[in-house]
């Protein structure tokens, strides 16, 4: 028999965790830093909260893509279809490295993962725009969409960020043009994974369903917000709750007492 007086606090948690992964994703990318520590915090195993997590989120995605029906297009001279079949390749293979990754090495790996997201979300756009262009070849562009596709089945945390960041380096400079694509093959990483994970069945659906409704509520509200926010103002506070969120996880799986 459940525990209400336990189980219904933790929903709410989860659902207000939720809310504030979906603003920040409408906002400014980075949910994933709330999303998956909140998971852990309940109690979850880490692979558990983060494919818990990546469903919690996935309706996000599917919105932010639903707003560019007509952007899918070729990207640094790659046509459109091998680059989208190299990004379902590797979120698949994301998705399955992640399910025979045993917690306590997640765990352990998690602190590095969130550290990549943050740096990305810091310094990805400043260092592709400095450094745009130096790289040509579309099999390097293949190459490294397939690692971008593996990132995203795996973990995902700011991956639309290094999509942008990869694109411009091989000569890309149109960013608004490039949020459709980003939105559509991010949405298809995520995709294939969740198919993965619903096979394995590596949810726990409760405590999935309560973040994913909070998730909805927060895309909508952060959508509103972000209409009269300061663009520095969002960028600054979700750098604040990365970088805490990452030393937060740092010290806790690698401080030794």
């Amino acid at each position: 028999m459940l525990d209400h007086s336990v189980i219904f606090p933790t929903l709410a948690f989860l659902f207000a965790a939720g809310f504030c992964s979906g603003a920040m994703n409408s906002l400014a990318g980075g949910g994933s830093f709330v999303s998956v520590p909140a998971m852990i915090a309940t109690g979850m195993p880490a692979v558990l909260a983060n494919t818990s997590s990546t469903i919690a989120l996935w309706p996000g995605t599917i919105a932010s893509a639903l707003i560019y029906p007509n952007s899918f297009r070729s990207i640094c001279g790659v046509g459109k279809w091998p680059m989208l079949i190299v990004t379902l390749v590797g979120g698949l293979i994301g998705s399955l490295l992640l399910l025979h990754t045993p917690s306590s090495s997640f765990t352990i790996m998690l602190p590095w993962l969130l550290l990549l997201a943050t740096l990305a979300l810091a310094f990805g756009r400043r260092i592709a725009i400095a450094i745009e262009g130096r790289f040509h070849g579309s099999p390097l562009v293949l190459v490294a969409q397939f690692i971008l596709g593996i990132y995203g089945g795996y973990f995902g945390g700011a991956a639309s960020v290094m999509m942008l960041a990869v694109w411009c380096l091989f000569g890309e400079t149109d960013i608004k043009a490039l949020q459709g694509p980003r939105s559509l093959l991010i949405t298809a990483a995520n995709t294939v994974a969740i198919i993965i994970f619903l096979f394995a069945r590596a949810v726990l659906w409760p405590q999935t369903l309560a973040m994913l409704a909070g998730s909805l509520i927060g895309g909508i509200g952060g959508a509103q917000l972000g209409r009269v926010t300061p663009s520095h103002l969002v960028r600054i506070v979700t750098l604040g709750i990365t970088i805490a969120i990452t030393c937060a996880f740092f010290i806790k799986t690698y401080w030794r007492h």
